[in-house]
Formats: structure tokens, sequence, C-alpha cells
């Protein structure tokens, strides 16, 4: 499956429909961002079921800014509709599959968990 292009129309709805989602935000511009395309797009080609969805910070200033990205390329991976891994800088090609099978790997109960857990105890500190 190659790589989708994902904007602020469609960004949303993929991350809720996809059990895994990986996206690039990326920029004509920069070096990295063109030195990472094809290992992204490579590994796209080797994980079916996964979207490797590709944000163009250019033509999606507003989507960038909501993802908060403040440096590219930037590489976010969504299991379940929840942010399990986000940091700039190009990956090598292995590393890209370690990271896909450690999303693959996740045990979102515990995640979830997690996050409940990170959640109340945010809230008792605002009490």
């Amino acid at each position: 499956m190659a790589s989708v292009t994902l904007t602020a129309e469609n960004f949303d709805k993929t991350v809720a429909d996809n059990d895994i989602v990986l996206v690039d935000f990326w920029a004509e511009w920069c070096g990295p961002c063109k030195q990472f395309g094809p290992v992204f797009e490579g590994a796209s080609e080797g994980h079916d079921g996964i979207v490797f969805g590709k944000v163009d910070t250019e033509a999606e200033q507003s989507l960038a800014a909501a993802a908060q990205i403040t440096s590219i390329p930037t590489l976010m991976a969504f299991r379940e509709g929840v942010l399990v891994f986000s940091q700039p800088g190009a990956l090598p090609a292995n590393s890209l599959e370690e990271l896909i099978g450690a999303v693959k790997d996740l045990d979102m109960a515990d995640v979830r968990r997690q996050i409940a857990e990170a959640a109340a105890a945010a809230d008792k500190g605002d009490s």
C-alpha cells in the first residue's frame, strides 16, 4: 500500500478509522524529508493494514500547527486513535521497522490505563 496524502479534511477520520496510522510531516524544501521519503514509502509497501500518511506542512500549515510540528520531518504513530509515538528526525529503514513492530506489539488496554492514570493524577494536581 502506497502512502496517502493527509489533509485537515481527512486527518482525524483516517486516524479514527484505522488501527495503525503512521504520519510523516514533511516539506518539499526539506533535505532530510527528501531522504526519509523513500524509506517511508518502502515501508508502506511491506505493511498491509497500516496506513502510511504524509502531511505536506507547507500546504497544511493549520494541520501542522495543530499537531505542534516544530521540526521536520516529524514522524507520528497512532494506534487505535491514540498518539503513541512522535519524534522529529529522519529514521533509517531498520529503525522504522523496529518502530512499526513496537507499535504493533503495544498492549492498548495498558496504554489506555496509563493515560487514564496520568489524567487522574493531573486532575488531583489541579484541585
